[in-house]
């Protein structure tokens, strides 16, 4: 074992050291693992937050969304969701529409989006039915008696609909409840309406289900219905307005949006799941770093005290030094020796931190400590999620910055001249 390796244990672990310098030591160890563990757990819930999103994002939505550059409605959206499922790293896709919408309940009136579904979609049926806590969508799937065609009476019609699990609390409706829809489509973009006009426009919907799909956007204003039903509500064609595709590696979103729109042409755009939720992965990734430049400087404010530590074993041991500089030691040894001993009290701290960081993680996932207002936040519970590159970093930036504190009193004892240690020792 080399000498400075030796020795830094030694002083480390002595009897001889002084009440102030354990105190020190014991304070910088603390203090690093009390910073390392919050780093963790902050890095952790981060990633909760930013992947509890994501999985609610893209549950409700697609991974890509494809239309029209000219914004008309896509007639032939069987055939095209045919053409990109055949592309590579595609598992589906199918056509779809959103349009705004009132329903009115036995409680409250609450703004809308009609959620189209395409009942000959296997998948979009079965994604549905994931959400699904009440009811069932198999009345979704009663088509019009002819394509395109309308029905006679439509007014009395009680459409099948599925609501999102917030908006039927608001509503005070529940599984079975019939209400009444008023769409935004049609005669209702005109400035002045009559009576009779918004009458027209409303349309009487069946209760079939309660979906939950735990982002709060979603549930609170969501409605699914079959397309043909979106259709004869909102009083337009029969064709979807967008094809929602989802895909197999979600980060490979960019490049299967191209494929598509080199397949498809000029007259189609693409907008993929990162290019639409942009500014709120942005803002999540720049409170990442912060978290990450805050509770740093909490750890360098820690790792200073491994420097007061190190100065006072440098006072107490001056004799020692002296004596090891006199038998030859070089002023690099010296520093080595002082420079092991703080890095070690990091290593500690360090290695303390990330027990106490994982622990306080898988507690707050089992007894789900973080909750949050969900008309606030989206979402109701931030589960923690430590990666080990994370759980690493923190690691890294304690160890980084005890020995950074180290240099200093380390440069202090190489500095010390032997022969003057020795006659002020006498």
């Amino acid at each position: 074992m080399p000498f400075e390796l030796f020795l830094a244990f030694r002083y480390l672990r002595s009897r001889r050291k002084r009440r102030l310098a354990r105190v020190t030591a014991l304070v910088a160890i603390v203090g690093i693992a009390v910073g390392v563990g919050a780093l963790i757990v902050a890095l952790a819930l981060a990633n909760g937050f930013r992947d509890e999103m994501r999985e609610k994002i893209l549950g409700g939505t697609a991974h890509i969304n494809v239309m029209r550059s000219d914004g008309r409605s896509l007639d032939d959206h069987r055939d095209i969701a045919t053409r990109i499922a055949t592309l590579p790293g595609v598992i589906g896709a199918t056509g779809t529409t959103y349009d705004g919408a009132v329903i009115i309940g036995p409680q409250a009136a609450a703004y809308a989006v009609l959620r189209a579904v395409d009942t000959k979609s296997s998948q979009a049926l079965n994604d549905l039915k994931r959400s699904l806590i009440d009811g069932a969508v198999d009345p979704l799937v009663i088509e019009l008696p002819e394509p395109g065609g309308k029905r006679e009476n439509p007014s009395p019609v009680n459409f099948p609909v599925v609501l999102g699990e917030e908006l039927a609390r608001r509503t005070g409706l529940r599984l079975g409840d019939v209400a009444e829809i008023i769409s935004a489509s049609g005669n209702l973009n005109s400035e002045k309406l009559t009576a009779g006009q918004v009458r027209s426009n409303t349309r009487r919907v069946r209760v079939i289900g309660i979906t939950r799909s735990g982002l709060f956007e979603y549930d609170s204003t969501w409605i699914y219905l079959s397309l043909n039903d979106a259709s004869e509500i909102s009083g337009t064609s029969q064709g979807a307005s967008v094809i929602s595709v989802q895909i197999a590696d979600i980060y490979d979103a960019g490049r299967v949006a191209e494929n598509i729109k080199s397949t498809l042409g000029n007259e189609y755009k693409t907008v993929d799941w990162q290019e639409a939720n942009r500014p709120l992965f942005a803002a999540l990734a720049l409170e990442r770093r912060m978290g990450l430049v805050v509770i740093a400087l909490i750890i360098l404010i820690a790792a200073l005290n491994i420097t007061s530590t190190l100065i006072l074993v440098v006072v107490e041991r001056a004799s020692d030094i002296g004596i090891l500089g006199a038998m030859g030691a070089t002023s690099k040894s010296i520093m080595g020796i002082f420079m092991i001993e703080g890095a070690i009290i990091g290593a500690l701290g360090g290695l303390t931190g990330i027990v106490l960081g994982i622990i306080v993680c898988v507690i707050g996932n089992r007894y789900r400590l973080v909750s949050l207002p969900a008309d606030v936040y989206s979402i109701s519970n931030v589960p923690f999620h430590a990666q080990p590159r994370d759980v690493l970093l923190a690691a890294l930036v304690a160890f980084l910055l005890s020995f950074l504190a180290t240099i200093y009193p380390a440069r202090a004892a190489a500095r010390v001249r032997p022969v003057a240690m020795l006659r002020d020792s006498q």
